[in-house]
């Protein structure tokens, strides 16, 4: 027993440094995006004549983009735009999945069915082609908070399906345990037995869901924002960002532009570690 232990406990060593690193790296990016204000030497909508497209100095830890604003700047706010916005719309995904999910999976019957098939209507389309659909037929003249609102309401809207089918699954599972039956035979029924006894059970399946959208909802912002249909200038946001990566020459002769780039796959991979981590680690 000593020895599988040991064995155990030697395998899960590597996974929780790795976790660890991870965590340190997304919590230094987080309160850089944060402070954004007290780091960055100016504003990420302030435009320097006098310095159109320069490389990086001292003034400028990034350089300026052709309209003469810091990328620095930029980045540390678009940072935080995705880093506090992707994880509401992940919330507002996991929250309407629980609501149609769990309730398909307690009543059954037709609802089941019903639900059922308008989750597979949602999961049959291309995923990244309805929201940018339903993108577009938004106004695209907007002011910046709008967007943003937009943009991540879409998330969270859109996003409902694949967490949905997982959780209905999950209270089928539950519908016929013993300490629901047992609650059932002392008279609770309706929405007090699902908010009360089902949904707590349904915490680490929620918490799961919510932690795998994270990722996945700030790469879409990314995508939306490469085709101009993410935040609205001057607000930056990775996706906007990325969209400066059009022009191959300008990349090539000014390699400092890729920082959004190298942040977006840093921060995506530690998520990825930290999901894989949890995974592998037994309870």
């Amino acid at each position: 027993m000593k020895v599988r232990l040991r064995i155990m406990r030697d395998r899960l060593k590597p996974g929780r440094a790795a976790q660890m690193i991870a965590l340190v790296v997304l919590a230094l990016v987080a309160l850089a995006s944060l402070f954004a204000g007290f780091i960055a030497p100016s504003s990420y909508s302030e435009q320097f004549r006098d310095a159109i497209s320069a490389p990086p100095s001292a003034r400028f830890l990034l350089g300026t983009d052709d309209l003469g604003r810091d990328r620095f700047a930029r980045l540390l706010y678009g940072t935080r735009v995705s880093l506090l916005l992707a994880p509401a719309a992940a919330l507002l995904s996991t929250l309407l999945a629980a609501l149609i999910g769990g309730l398909a999976g307690y009543l059954g019957g037709r609802w089941e069915r019903y639900v059922t098939s308008g989750i597979d209507l949602f999961l049959s389309l291309p995923w990244l082609f309805l929201l940018l659909a339903a993108r577009a037929l938004l106004p695209l003249n907007t002011s910046p908070i709008t967007s943003v609102a937009i943009t991540f309401l879409l998330l969270g809207c859109l996003g409902w399906a694949s967490p949905a089918r997982i959780i209905r699954a999950g209270t089928r599972t539950l519908t016929n345990a013993d300490y629901l039956v047992q609650a059932r035979a002392s008279g609770i029924s309706g929405f007090r037995l699902f908010s009360r006894h089902l949904l707590p059970n349904l915490r680490p399946i929620l918490l799961a869901q919510f932690w795998i959208s994270i990722p996945v909802f700030i790469l879409s912002e990314a995508n939306l924002g490469l085709l101009g249909l993410g935040v609205s200038e001057p607000l930056p946001s990775w996706g906007a960002m990325l969209r400066e990566l059009e022009n191959y020459t300008a990349v090539l002769q000014n390699p400092w532009m890729l920082a959004p780039v190298v942040l977006l796959v840093i921060v995506v991979g530690c998520l990825q570690v930290v999901l894989r981590t949890e995974d592998q680690i037994p309870c």
